[in-house]
């Protein structure tokens, strides 16, 4: 099974020269301390800016660095400060912005998880991930590729990560306001599909186990535990749930009490910790204290500060590999900052940037996009992109109904919506009618549901959700 999100089994060298990032490894230290993370975190940015481009650039064909955005991002720099010799025209934010607007991005046949890593790290480098531009709305992309046959998967189901990433991305890139875009009726079909896959030893692996009692009796792996105890917890689970409890107990059965490391599926390395501290991380749960300190004083922390170069600040990938690898140090410096799979962009430090950047309008006669979901009430919810070609700054939802009866991806979204024309109060949507208090209410980029009106304003990137009910 490939892994197209960090695919860190590869031994990638950093172009840097490794005389310049090789030159001491710090001893661990049992339970590092605020001083050696703050210098952890220096040097790991330091060797992160390394990584960029002379055009700006961290990412492009094929394999790419653009997970440096969410590690940056946890250790408190902006994407936008990170500039090749201090060309701010180059910053590392508007190159992936403009990368991210290209037509052809991000290739001829695009996967859920191209969509899902550019959600996580374009909101990390201050990027709204819903109005990258007037063509790009990645939570558009991301519902586009929603499992009708099988609600709750995003992608071919066997490929299980993609669902687990989808529930990082949606539940993890928030508003610029800090709230939940998608509504709780999606993040709960997300929540049930990955709580059907946890194995039996209380972790998860890349492929689907819901249904098959041989997978779901098979090893658990510690780098999609971490993701999917992220998943469950940005998607709102909280830590005392049963779930994470059991995900707990599986990582603490991997610790090597000598080093604190986890004992992944293919040894202990960098990459497969980083992935579970940042799970722990983002469950709100100390990798540092408790289960996680072994009896030899050892702590995951621990061993990732051990496996940094310093001055230089990458991370090797094995224990004995005398260079760094750009995965494994994008990996370990998120975990050691604290990070889950992405982090809220910090306030930039250059004069006059802003902490965000977004299309906030629609650019008339340029074909986009906006993510739909429509809830019954009665337990069926239908989640879809609709495609259509605004005539102005702004739509209505009238418009985005409408287009959705026969551009939606997947289709089915809408069959038909009363009134068909014209403005007013919906009062029937897929052949279920208002009734009483019981009726069509809206919610935009998760605000309180209200009645919904065919002349409501839907502006550029709006995730517009439907609820029947009181």
């Amino acid at each position: 099974m490939s892994r197209p999100l960090i695919p860190r089994r590869l031994a990638f060298t950093a172009t840097a020269s490794v005389g310049a990032f090789c030159l001491s490894v710090l001893p661990a230290a049992a339970t590092a301390t605020p001083a050696q993370i703050a210098t952890s975190k220096a040097n790991g940015v330091t060797y992160l800016k390394s990584l960029q481009s002379s055009d700006g650039s961290y990412a492009g064909a094929g394999l790419s660095n653009e997970w440096a955005f969410s590690a940056l991002a946890s250790a408190g720099t902006a994407a936008v400060d990170v500039t090749p010799g201090g060309d701010t025209t180059k910053n590392a934010r508007s190159v992936y912005r403009t990368l991210l607007s290209t037509a052809s991005w991000p290739s001829a046949t695009p996967v859920v998880t191209d969509y899902e890593r550019a959600t996580l790290n374009s909101y990390a480098a201050g990027i709204d991930p819903a109005r990258v531009s007037a063509s790009r709305n990645l939570i558009g992309d991301i519902y586009s590729y929603w499992q009708k046959a099988e609600p709750g998967y995003f992608g071919p189901s066997a490929n299980f990560n993609g669902t687990v990433f989808a529930a990082l991305a949606l539940g993890g890139a928030r508003t610029q306001a800090g709230t939940q875009r998608i509504p709780k009726s999606l993040r709960d079909s997300l929540i049930t599909r990955i709580r059907a896959n946890q194995h039996n030893d209380g972790g998860w692996n890349y492929s689907k186990a819901e249904g098959d009692p041989g997978q779901l009796g098979s090893a658990g792996d510690v780098d999609m535990t971490g993701a999917a105890m992220a998943a469950l917890c940005v998607s709102g689970v909280p830590n005392t749930y049963a779930d994470i409890v059991q995900a707990k107990a599986f990582l603490k059965s991997k610790l090597v009490p000598g080093s604190g490391a986890f004992n992944a599926m293919f040894g202990v390395n960098t990459d497969s910790n980083g992935w579970a501290v940042s799970g722990l991380n983002a469950c709100g749960i100390n990798p540092q204290t408790g289960d996680f300190l072994t009896s030899a004083g050892k702590t995951p922390v621990d061993f990732l500060i051990a496996q940094q170069f310093n001055p230089g600040g990458g991370f090797k990938y094995l224990p004995g590999d005398t260079e760094p690898s750009a995965y494994a140090s994008i990996d370990g410096l998120r975990a050691v900052a604290g990070g889950g799979f992405t982090a809220a962009p910090p306030v930039p430090a250059t004069g006059g940037a802003p902490q965000w950047v977004a299309r906030s309008t629609f650019a008339s006669g340029t074909a986009t996009e906006l993510a739909l979901t429509v809830d019954d009430g009665a337990g069926g919810l239908k989640v879809c992109s609709v495609a259509f070609t605004p005539t102005g700054t702004t739509t209505t939802l009238g418009a985005v109904l409408d287009s959705a009866t026969t551009a939606a991806t997947p289709s089915g979204c809408v069959s038909g919506v009363t009134p068909s024309s014209g403005t007013g109060t919906i009062t029937a949507l897929n052949g279920k009618s208002n009734s009483g208090s019981s009726t069509w209410k809206v919610s935009v980029d998760g605000s309180a549901f209200t009645g919904a009106d065919r002349g409501k304003v839907i502006n550029a990137g709006d995730t517009v959700a439907l609820r029947w009910g009181a």
